[in-house]
């Protein structure tokens, strides 16, 4: 099965890293993937998508993705904006960055969220002024879709960042699996 992932976030949070550690972590489970961002002439703050693609199997598909089984929001004001729910495939998986989320505002899809704003600050993870979440939503969509093990996505990041800077980035892909709430 492949699986379509479409990031929603700011310029400056991650979500371009964030497609690629998930596709580098499906890499080393022996699956195929692809990441890519879209964006223009962002500055920091300002919307960015960024895609990935999972699979079992090899797939020659090199286009944005229109119609994802899975949306990741890492800034819930984003939804106000933009939006996120469009093409998202009828029992797909919103997978949210807030600290609370009711059913009733999943817009009919399964929902995941978790605060990784409230993780990441907690953790020191940020860059001039900006927390940064990438690392911890990793943790929520591993858990809202057990498409890949968390212990991919650690290795993917300590890869990534060695030393104490991945290891604080682990702890809090971690954190957020553990707190994670699926609806």
């Amino acid at each position: 099965m492949l699986y379509e992932i479409r990031f929603h976030g700011r310029g400056g949070q991650g979500s371009v890293t964030a497609a690629e550690l998930l596709v580098k972590a499906a890499l080393a489970e022996g699956k195929w993937g692809q990441s890519f961002p879209f964006f223009g002439a962002e500055r920091r703050g300002a919307p960015v998508t960024a895609f990935a693609r999972i699979s079992e199997e090899k797939y020659f598909l090199h286009s944005p993705i229109t119609e994802p089984n899975v949306v990741v929001v890492l800034d819930k004001k984003i939804l106000d904006v933009v939006d996120v729910t469009a093409g998202l495939k009828e029992n797909g998986m919103l997978v949210i960055n807030s600290g609370n989320f009711s059913k009733e505002s999943s817009y009919g899809f399964r929902v995941c969220y978790v605060d990784a704003t409230k993780i990441a600050f907690s953790l020191g993870l940020s860059v001039a002024g900006w927390v940064i979440v990438n690392t911890a939503m990793l943790g929520a969509i591993v858990k809202a879709v057990p498409l890949i093990r968390l212990e991919s996505v650690v290795n993917a990041i300590r890869h990534n960042w060695p030393g104490r800077i991945g290891e604080i980035n682990a702890e809090s892909a971690r954190r957020a699996y553990e707190e994670a709430v699926v609806l």
